[in-house]
């Protein structure tokens, strides 16, 4: 893995500038609810330009691991303030920055404790950005469970639908899944007989056995995997979207699921590469499980969160097949879905958020004929859902399409079947999409006002970010690749972890 340091400390003030929103959003007095919401789009606004600046800066030719920064934290046990991206953690910081910033837009006309929900909202993404940036297995740890501990209060307080129900759950589920990562790195860091946390130093100097990377992966994918909705453990995925404010179903649908599937890419399978290799039949199994349930159960729902929260199972089963495939198309078309699913899932829920404020109402019977009141806000919503069923053009189709192309290759019959139930699927989505927005106007509804240009501006956002990655996925794959293909040259040219280390050819 080549490393190169950073002359400016560019990853940590993405960090400093949400722990600087966060310290003067609690500074200010509780009934200053503007400045408040001007603080967190100022800061969330910064995060974004730095993210969108790293996207662009980070250099396609060089590869390997960019923006580097060390500073040794606790040098007996090894321990390092180590931060540094490679083409995964690139798009997943711009992911983060883009979905950080349309979801603070999105809760503008948020009126109750706007402080605290604010705080809790900067605390979580500050987490988030961390673990995309963090080269330390006790960071990596640390930031993991930063971005979940929010959650819990996020739903329960400003929830709706069984809020205290999918919170609960959500965070149950979640400490599950922390409590099997921290032995996994434990395990990994006591076996290697060195005296680091450093990924880069463990994957350079450490000779795991097979033995030693197959159970150390398993502990990862489950425990990553249950963030990152892997069937079975994704039962606590659509209560919790369901229960979520816009703003935070925006987040969790958009960026914290791709925490896990990050987490499993990261740690699981650039340090236990035999791991990878010997479950991949299992993931495969798993992913096209996840994809198949998802859909099917997303036909019977009546609620149009939950339509979303099980597409997102669905959808997230593609990332999971993609990585099984262990090729170059398979994992390209898998970090390219994660960016492009979070920024559709953040379309998606922000368009439904702003149609239950107006309703009061998220169940498909009860809508109907919305696009004669509210055009521009069925537009957002129809949008979305054009853009998850993998209209060509639109960013999601490129990354299914190299996902089903390698999966096709490696595993034919799952493939079939995935994209046999997808197709079904899509036509359940365009049905809701006809009875949601179109049909005979209920009357109930005929005094809605349609969205304004502000409250449009962060949809707006989310719509041309898909179009542009739509129209021009070479931008997107060219930076995945500069770390996808020495990844896969490592399997395929030697079954240890020395093989991860070769450079691009």
């Amino acid at each position: 893995m080549q490393l190169h340091a950073a002359q400016f400390p560019i990853l940590s003030s993405i960090l400093l500038c949400c722990l600087a929103g966060l310290i003067i959003v609690l500074l200010l007095p509780p009934n200053r609810d503007t400045a408040v919401k001007w603080v967190s789009a100022v800061c969330a606004g910064i995060t974004l330009v730095i993210s969108i600046y790293l996207f662009a800066a980070y250099d396609r030719s060089l590869g390997g691991m960019q923006f580097v920064e060390r500073i040794d934290w606790i040098p007996s046990l090894g321990i390092s303030w180590f931060n540094g991206v490679d083409g995964f953690g690139v798009p997943m910081l711009l992911l983060t920055g883009i979905v950080f910033f349309t979801g603070v837009l999105s809760m503008w006309e948020l009126k109750d404790r706007v402080k605290e929900f604010f705080a809790l909202f900067l605390f979580l993404v500050l987490g988030v950005f961390g673990m995309f940036v963090a080269l330390d297995l006790f960071f990596i740890f640390v930031w993991f469970d930063v971005s979940l501990l929010p959650m819990y209060l996020l739903i329960v307080i400003w929830g709706s639908t069984a809020r205290e129900y999918g919170a609960m759950k959500l965070t149950l589920y979640l400490l599950l899944g922390s409590a099997l990562i921290l032995p996994g790195i434990v395990y990994l860091v006591a076996v290697s007989g060195l005296k680091t946390f450093a990924i880069p130093e463990l994957m350079r100097q450490a000779d795991f056995s097979g033995f030693e990377q197959k159970l150390a992966f398993l502990l990862f994918y489950i425990g990553f995997g249950i963030l990152a909705g892997i069937w079975p453990f994704h039962t606590w995925s659509p209560p919790g979207h369901v229960a979520a404010p816009t703003g935070v179903s925006m987040l969790h649908a958009g960026v914290l699921m791709k925490i896990g599937a990050f987490g499993i890419l990261r740690v699981g399978m650039f340090l236990c590469p035999e791991g990878w290799i010997y479950w991949a039949p299992l993931m495969a199994l798993l992913a096209t499980i996840g994809i198949v349930y998802g859909a099917l159960v997303g036909l019977r729902q009546t609620d149009l969160k939950f339509v979303i929260g099980y597409s997102s199972v669905s959808h997230m089963g593609i990332v999971g097949l993609g990585f099984a495939t262990m090729t170059v198309d398979g994992v390209n078309g898998a970090v390219f879905q994660m960016f492009a699913h979070g920024v559709m899932t953040a379309l998606f829920f922000s368009a439904v958020g702003h149609i239950y404020d107006r309703t009061h109402t998220k169940e498909i019977g009860e809508l109907g004929g919305l696009s004669r009141v509210m055009p521009v806000a069925s537009g957002y919503f129809i949008f979305a859902a054009l853009t998850g069923i993998g209209i060509p053009c639109l960013a999601s189709f490129w990354a299914e399409l190299l996902v089903f192309i390698a999966a096709f290759r490696v595993y034919p019959v799952y493939a079939f079947i995935a994209v046999t139930v997808l197709v079904i699927n899509a036509l359940f989505i365009l049905r809701v999409v006809q009875r949601t927005c179109f049909g005979p106007l209920d009357e109930r509804w005929a005094h809605l006002k349609d969205m304004t240009f502000g409250l449009g501006l962060p949809r707006m956002l989310l719509v041309a970010v898909i179009v542009v990655f739509g129209l021009m996925p070479f931008l997107m794959y060219n930076v995945i690749q500069t770390s996808s293909i020495p990844l896969i040259n490592g399997l395929t040219g030697l079954q240890g972890i020395t093989g991860l280390l070769s450079g691009l050819p």
